[in-house]
């Protein structure tokens, strides 16, 4: 049995050989080259924890979960633990450099979940079909559910760790959960994963300190104006890439520039092996060089990326006037005498969505003493709650710093 020192959790143990040669497999230690929380180290500079950091963490709270739920008298037995410890360390295994950046830039209509689906049913093959209970779990297609649910779901290991994980190394103290206490009043009833009526508290601090993590650390407006930076650099490099011109990159990378990649892309074995070649350090690396190319516009965009220039981004309720962002765009044009659709890539609008809770699938549910089931957002006298359970969206316009603060503040 080994031993991981974890700075959240203190010391982690890997219970079975089959998960340690799990991560031991090179696609999984590729998790140790990918940050947890992309860009948003140039916001928070502590935030350099990575994917395998956190894989790390959610397979032991799934250890805390399995162990507390058993020692209720709930009947998991040995295969389903192990299945529910390999789900949960292959959840964000399909994840790019920068997860999400891929995902709207150098390949074109597949997820980080497909490309996960497509990585697991091949490290199944590698190891002889041990690894398919938990793909079933992972894939909600065991009979008992709750083990799915505590690898998705509203109180899924996955949240526990990274609200836990990331509040501790971004300083961020509004997403501290109260996460041992939350697992040691999990219950089961009717195959649902549920939480005892003494947790309410602990669930209350939960979803606020999600709601404040999103406004303060994953949507943190100059965390989203880095990394819609980093999308636009690597759109104008898949431009270039498309028409030939020659560009730095890792031989991996410079596959998914030259060729145009989709979904029907990945049944090529090559192609996904390409993609499991891919980390943090073949984006920045090839950024950098990119930052002293013969094209202004990539240059440019590589440049403000690497040097920390970043957006100027301004949020509202509303969403931006066409006209307006239009108007920002022709100015941009003009001043770096470059082409509107090209200034598009430094001139940008959108919305960032905030959920909390969203109780339109499978919402928390308190068990209280008289059985009876009651979701947190109707049994807490919380209204904040409540209120939480809903969508909220803010809408935002991006632009060069060199545009000055308030010309286009609308």
């Amino acid at each position: 049995m080994k031993i991981f020192n974890d700075p959240v959790y203190g010391f982690i143990s890997v219970p079975d050989p089959l998960l340690q040669q799990l991560i031991d497999h090179p696609w999984f230690q590729r998790l140790r080259y990918i940050k947890q929380l992309g860009l948003s180290h140039l916001v928070y500079p502590g935030a350099l924890h990575t994917r395998f950091h956190h894989a790390m963490g959610a397979m032991h709270l799934m250890g805390l979960a399995l162990e507390s739920l058993q020692g209720k008298g709930h009947a998991i037995t040995g295969e389903e633990a192990l299945g529910a410890r390999v789900a949960i360390l292959l959840h964000d295994i399909g994840h790019g450099p920068f997860s999400h950046a891929l995902e709207h830039s150098i390949v074109e209509g597949i997820s980080h979940e497909e490309i996960g689906d497509l990585v697991m049913d091949r490290l199944n093959k590698e190891f002889g079909g041990a690894l398919e209970t938990g793909i079933r779990i992972f894939r909600d297609q065991h009979p008992k559910r709750f083990l799915h649910q505590l690898v998705s779901g509203q109180l899924d290991m996955d949240r526990m760790d990274y609200l836990s994980r990331d509040s501790f190394y971004t300083g961020v103290s509004e997403g501290v959960i109260g996460g041992d206490r939350i697992i040691k009043m999990l219950q089961v009833v009717n195959d649902q994963l549920v939480v005892e009526e003494k947790a309410i508290y602990s669930i209350e601090k939960f979803i606020v300190a999600r709601r404040l993590m999103y406004w303060q650390v994953y949507l943190h407006k100059t965390v989203v104006a880095c990394e819609q930076m980093l999308v636009q650099t690597l759109r104008r490099a898949k431009t270039l890439g498309l028409q030939g011109v020659p560009l730095f990159a890792s031989p991996a990378l410079l596959g998914f520039l030259r060729e145009r990649r989709d979904r029907s892309s990945f049944a090529d074995p090559a192609i996904l092996a390409d993609f499991m070649r891919l980390d943090d350090h073949d984006i920045m690396g090839a950024v950098k060089v990119w930052a002293d190319h013969p094209d202004k516009v990539l240059a440019r965009l590589a440049s403000d990326l690497v040097q920390r220039r970043t957006l100027r981004i301004k949020l509202r309720r509303e969403p931006w006037p066409e006209p307006h962002v239009q108007k920002v765009r022709n100015a941009f044009a003009t001043e770096m005498g470059i082409t509107d659709l090209e200034a598009a890539l430094f001139v940008l609008s959108g919305k960032v969505v905030n959920n909390a809770y969203d109780t339109t699938h499978d919402g928390i549910k308190l068990l209280f003493k008289s059985g009876k089931l009651k979701d947190i957002a109707e049994a807490s006298d919380n209204l904040g709650i409540a209120a939480m359970s809903g969508v909220v969206e803010k809408h935002y316009l991006a632009f060069p710093r060199s545009m000055g603060k308030d010309r286009f503040g609308g």
